[in-house]
């Protein structure tokens, strides 16, 4: 009996190393390798049930201390311009001092968590008006950490994953991070039904907390070969060597010009949807949960199939189906007259937006040259950020002047403009052998 027990569990060990490594296949690579893989994994595990939180609940926290959906689309754009000042410092630091992990682990971890549990407690001492203009500077801070830290995450991360596995790599773990997030959504959902308001938001803000840290925590476990005296040539980032990059490298520009079509129409909608429902159609906490839940369902069983997809076709041919569909999204969102309404189209948008996240991701990663993918990433997203910044003001002026309704209008427009865009712009991009962080 005790040996056929040792060798369930022994099977059991073995199947839970190749999935957190990503797969069977990572067993070719070396023990550093799959050491680095299951720690990025794990850290992505608690970062997913952390951030579905965040992006779940928190405009619900805001909401309930009063705030109206002009707060709301001032709070977006303000932590969307905070992102876009910060994304080139967080650039440069990466290049100065050499050690991408510390500046994660300094900024985008244990800052940004120390300001989520902030938030958490802001209730106890601040009342009213005040309240709100805090909450929505402290989440201006927290976007700004994350985003100062963001250029050095994706360096780091395109010298975790090997090139050829990316694909299944990340599969993979988004779809132990759907399930992590689907999980979360739920159970805070119906705890803060029960609960009630603010108290309930703020227990959903500590549990955040608490897996941002073990997220960090697991992230600080990766190697990195910048520690391992590795260098990485100089790059400079005034005004006129980033125009210059943009200049010479038209692919990068136009991925970035449909970035910020696709960023400015998704803002215009995005924060608002949870809003619409519960001001319009008078859904609770524990409804939403519901309805966000089935789309992380949705996209579970497709995350094997969309990995394998974007490793035989290529990331432009996956993203260019997907950026071809989903504008139809929120132009059925103006139709919802119950919150029930939204899982069929939620049920869709799952899968959609797991090709997308996967696709978009490997792309940013292969159109960007390995010695300089935290330039090209602050460019990247300072597009993303400014966009959104842009997108979310117009949203909160046109919801309040308009309807909350016209927006998804717009968002389907413009997505479906930028998705013609990137079709006819954004060429297949040139691939290059990429290292491994723990060969050094």
């Amino acid at each position: 009996m005790s040996r056929t027990w040792h060798r369930r569990w022994t099977r059991t060990r073995i199947r839970a190393e190749h999935l957190t490594a990503g797969g069977s296949w990572a067993v070719q690579l070396s023990k550093a390798t799959q050491y680095n893989l299951r720690s990025f994994f794990f850290s992505g595990l608690f970062t997913s049930a952390s951030d579905s939180i965040l992006l779940t609940y928190l405009t619900l926290f805001v909401l309930a201390l009063g705030a109206s959906s002009s707060d709301i689309g001032l709070m977006t754009a303000l932590a969307s311009l905070s992102a876009t000042l910060l994304l080139i410092p967080g650039a440069m630091l990466v290049d100065r001092i050499g050690n991408r992990k510390k500046i994660v682990l300094a900024t985008g971890g244990y800052s940004a968590r120390i300001t989520l549990f902030l938030l958490a407690i802001l209730p106890w001492f601040v009342k009213g008006r005040l309240a709100i203009y805090v909450a929505i500077g402290l989440k201006v801070i927290l976007d700004g950490l994350r985003n100062f830290a963001l250029p050095a995450w994706v360096s780091m991360t395109g010298d975790v994953v090997p090139l050829s596995w990316r694909g299944r790599y990340f599969a993979t773990r988004n779809l132990a991070m759907s399930f992590a997030a689907m999980v979360m959504i739920y159970g805070i959902g119906q705890v803060i039904s029960w609960i009630g308001d603010p108290e309930g938001y703020q227990v959903a803000l500590g549990l955040a907390f608490i897996f941002g840290i073990l997220a960090t925590f697991f992230f600080g476990r990766i190697r990195d070969y910048r520690e391992e005296g590795h260098e990485i040539p100089k790059q400079s980032y005034s005004l006129k060597s980033l125009f210059e990059t943009l200049k010479n490298d038209r692919n990068f520009l136009a991925f970035c010009i449909f970035t910020a079509i696709w960023t400015f129409s998704l803002n215009i909608a995005g924060p608002f949807f949870n809003v619409f429902l519960v001001k319009d159609l008078k859904a609770t906490a524990g409804i939403i949960g519901v309805v966000a839940v089935v789309g992380r369902i949705s996209a579970m069983p497709s995350q094997k199939y969309l990995g394998i997809l974007a490793d035989r076709w290529g990331s432009r041919r996956l993203m260019r189906l997907m950026v071809l569909t989903i504008p139809v999204l929120p132009i059925y969102w103006f139709f919802i007259q119950a919150p029930w309404q939204a899982i069929p189209v939620n049920i869709v948008g799952g899968i959609l937006w797991a090709g997308m996240n996967l696709a978009s991701f490997n792309m940013l990663l292969d159109i960007s040259p390995q010695d300089q993918r935290a330039r090209y990433s602050a460019m990247y997203q300072i597009a993303v950020a400014f966009s959104a910044a842009v997108g979310a003001s117009l949203g909160g002026f046109v919801a309040d002047q308009w309807g909350i309704r016209f927006i998804f209008i717009l968002s389907g427009i413009g997505r479906m403009i930028a998705g013609l865009l990137f079709s006819k712009f954004v060429r297949e991009p040139e691939v290059e052998p990429v290292g491994l962080l723990s060969e050094g």
